[in-house]
């Protein structure tokens, strides 16, 4: 896959990390990716862009751009706390048969 269209639009707000609000600790470990985290962001936002309206689950997400649930599922938070993506109401099966809700970029809601 071509990873030139992996850009973070830079006019778009970004997000702060999420972090437990009362340990010194969460927010550094915060704060040490926040630099990894807008690109990471940035790859989620221009995959479900280039999905448009067929969207990804978070399964979906994570294999395509090989990312880890742990690493994948935060940044998806980040862009739906920014109002960047949303619940399409739609449901894929997992590998595992259960059902994952299916996220799209907020410009290709219905």
């Amino acid at each position: 896959m071509n990873q030139e269209y992996f850009e973070f639009d830079s006019t778009e707000p970004e997000p702060e990390p999420p972090y437990v609000a009362h340990s010194e600790t969460s927010r550094a470990a915060a704060e040490s990716i926040e630099p990894d985290a807008a690109t990471l962001r940035g790859k989620v936002l221009a995959l479900l862009r280039q999905r448009r309206h067929q969207g990804a689950t978070d399964e979906e997400m994570q294999a395509v751009l090989r990312m880890n649930p742990s690493t994948q599922r935060p940044r998806r938070i980040e862009l739906c706390n920014a109002d960047l993506v949303m619940d399409s109401n739609r449901h894929r099966n997992t590998r595992s048969g259960r059902r994952a809700v299916v996220w799209i970029a907020r410009e290709f809601a219905q």
